[in-house]
């Protein structure tokens, strides 16, 4: 019995589309233990996320994490749950693919489609290719929506793809976008939103940049990602006329026993309170969509422990989201690794010309259609 999927039904002299898929790491489908232990367990199996051998951790992940902490977990996904749009993080990427669709369509011609998918949780990355596969796109540009390259983020979310094509027959052409840390589009449009928020609120003591973290012995082994957050952050600094000790570079979401890269943003908001520092604004850089992280983490959790601390006024600057500057950037981004696959003043009028004659050979050597 054949392993490979079934195809869709080909027709001669289709027009093949271009396929652009923005790709994040995921969330439950609802704010219950039930929900978010499912996302979990997919989330925390992965070789490339916990790097321990198997069975120790299998025995730890269902034995104990699994047990306890889907509960906490889903308290604090319903503090940040929209009560009419859901997750933050879905709705957020799922607008940015329309937006980026929409912005597209005014440098592109040539047929394509946009469309999301997260590495864990829905909707699935197997479940949105299998789509555009459907749709006729023969050429797919993989974009994850991780500005900095880890293994634990960037490359799991590659491997979710290329298992789904080994599946494939009909294999499309493929493209993939590494990283854009230090993307000039992406740079200009961080400023231009931290500025803007300046604007509307005056400037902080300190600007945290707060990216995600990963454990120390990543960076030991030769992931580029703690380099790659400290020339974003670097560059993000320049542009924005900051002395060396007017900001700061941390690191959140640190999980289990083991070293992470640092500093600790919660610890560096902590000293930052206990110094009685005025005001404190917070950004991450690495996240282009408000999630757990963002919204409960930093916007709750660390500003509690600074302000606990004695520090006075904490800012959270939210994640680039659906801001236009982003949009373009992203669609300049896209268009750029298109090179060759799509066109301004591609003609339907001949393509329909052509395909309706290659229909017509294929029909005359025996095709059904």
């Amino acid at each position: 019995m054949s392993h490979y999927c079934k195809e869709p039904d080909y027709t001669h002299g289709n027009v093949a589309k271009t396929g652009i898929l923005l790709i994040n790491l995921g969330t439950p489908d609802a704010p219950t233990p039930q929900a978010v232990k499912f996302y979990l367990k997919q989330f925390l199996s992965d070789p490339r996320v916990v790097e321990i051998p198997r069975v120790l951790w299998w025995l730890i992940l269902n034995g104990i994490i699994l047990q306890t902490r889907p509960k906490k977990s889903a308290e604090k996904y319903a503090s940040i749950w929209d009560a009419h749009e859901g997750s933050p993080l879905r709705f957020h990427t799922e607008k940015q693919a329309k937006l980026l669709q929409g912005w597209l369509s005014g440098h592109i011609n040539s047929p394509f489609v946009v469309d999301y998918a997260m590495r864990y949780g829905n909707p699935s990355i197997d479940s949105v290719l299998n789509r555009m596969s459907e749709q006729g796109c023969e050429r797919i540009l993989c974009l994850p929506l991780y500005p900095q390259y880890a293994a634990s983020s960037t490359a799991s979310a590659m491997d979710d793809v290329y298992r789904y094509f080994m599946t494939k027959r009909n294999q499309p052409e493929l493209r993939t976008i590494k990283h854009f840390h230090d993307d000039p589009g992406y740079l200009s449009a961080l400023t231009k939103h931290i500025k803007k928020h300046w604007q509307q609120t005056g400037r902080p003591d300190i600007l945290v940049m707060s990216f995600h973290g990963v454990p120390r012995y990543t960076l030991d082994k030769g992931d580029p990602y703690h380099c790659e957050c400290h020339k974003t952050g670097r560059l993000l600094a320049e542009a924005l006329d900051l002395s060396a000790d007017e900001y700061r570079i941390t690191f959140q979401s640190r999980f289990g026993r083991a070293e992470w890269i640092k500093p600790y943003t919660a610890g560096t908001l902590a000293e930052l309170g206990h110094a009685k520092t005025r005001r404190v604004d917070v950004v991450c850089p690495g996240f282009v969509a408000d999630c757990l992280e963002t919204l409960e983490e930093i916007a709750i959790e660390v500003k509690n422990e600074f302000i606990t601390a004695g520090g006075g006024e904490f800012h959270y600057i939210p994640a680039l989201n659906e801001n236009s500057a982003w949009i373009q950037a992203l669609g300049e981004l896209a268009l750029k690794h298109l090179n060759g696959w799509v066109s301004s003043d591609w003609d339907k009028a001949v393509e329909k010309q052509l395909g309706a004659a290659s229909r017509q050979r294929a029909t005359a050597l025996g095709a059904k259609q």
